[in-house]
């Protein structure tokens, strides 16, 4: 290994540690501690609240149903995509209109792609925390059938790797189209983890979709990497909806391995087309908001 690829590879590795740091920083200030945790456990219960009254109101409070327990965790874990999308995407604006520091990062000593990444990390350990009390109230108050001895820990740990590096990987895509737009795309992440959700397999499976509508919803790697994380963590779920009970959990893996490389390949590739039409028009120390 040559001098240059050790420095390559530490550029990279301070550019994301510099911003996760720097990400959890501006995440965390904007109130006290407590007001801080309170707001983390509150928002996410009254999301998971409107599934669980919708469901208790249509199978007056079957919980025990294996179908529950798709939802509930489907939900839960659907959190991640709108905070790690969000948490790339935002940082553009976030440092271009709020802070007018984009331009200094520009040209400071980091590698632009990995530094919004990192911003990322803020907003993927606030959505763990949502994600953790979710499942703590399920298992304690609606007999989520959540067993620890019972969780597939190697399938889910590389199930959550490969879906937040994915996750990551259009983050960094949204970033790049954020970059060239005014400050309206403010919360392009949302928006599009919003839209995505119809097509994720998070509360309902493909099948309910117009059959010309399935094939957007089977080309999202949301959907397999939903499916194997309630596999993991409850196996009973595996044969629930017929979508993809056929499907082993090996061939999810590989058909999230091969979604993740896709869109990591795509969101760079487009990242790096989208970076560069926004220095050639001047986008990068353009300030939009009024």
């Amino acid at each position: 290994m040559n001098l240059n690829s050790v420095l390559l590879k530490f550029s990279t590795w301070r550019s994301f540690a510099t911003a996760a740091w720097l990400g959890w920083k501006i995440e965390s200030n904007w109130t006290d501690p407590f007001l801080f945790a309170v707001y983390s456990i509150v928002k996410p219960l009254a999301g998971a609240s409107i599934l669980v009254v919708m469901y208790s109101v249509i199978t007056q409070g079957d919980y025990t149903s294996p179908v529950f327990a798709y939802i509930f965790i489907g939900g839960c874990f659907y959190q991640y995509v709108a905070a790690v999308m969000t948490g790339v995407s935002w940082a553009v604006i976030d440092d271009r209109e709020h802070y007018r520091t984009l331009k200094y990062i520009y040209t400071a000593p980091v590698r632009p792609p990995f530094y919004l990444m990192g911003r990322a990390v803020a907003r993927f350990i606030t959505a763990s925390f949502a994600v953790l009390i979710t499942l703590l109230v399920g298992v304690l108050f609606l007999h989520l059938p959540l067993d620890l001895a019972h969780v597939n820990w190697l399938n889910f740990t590389l199930g959550m790797i490969l879906g937040v590096s994915m996750l990551a990987m259009m983050g960094l895509l949204l970033a790049g189209i954020t970059m060239n737009l005014a400050r309206h795309s403010d919360y392009l992440g949302e928006a599009v983890a919003g839209a995505l959700y119809l097509f994720s397999g998070a509360i309902f499976p493909m099948d309910v979709l117009p059959a010309f509508l399935r094939p957007v919803g089977y080309a999202m790697p949301m959907l397999y990497w939903l499916e194997l994380v309630r596999r993991s963590l409850v196996p009973q779920v595996a044969g629930v909806y017929p979508t993809l009970a056929g499907v082993s959990d090996g061939q999810l893996i590989l058909i999230l391995l091969g979604l993740t490389i896709l869109f990591g390949v795509v969101g760079f590739g487009t990242y790096r087309w989208f970076d560069q039409h926004a220095r050639e028009n001047g986008m990068i120390d353009k300030v939009t908001n009024y």
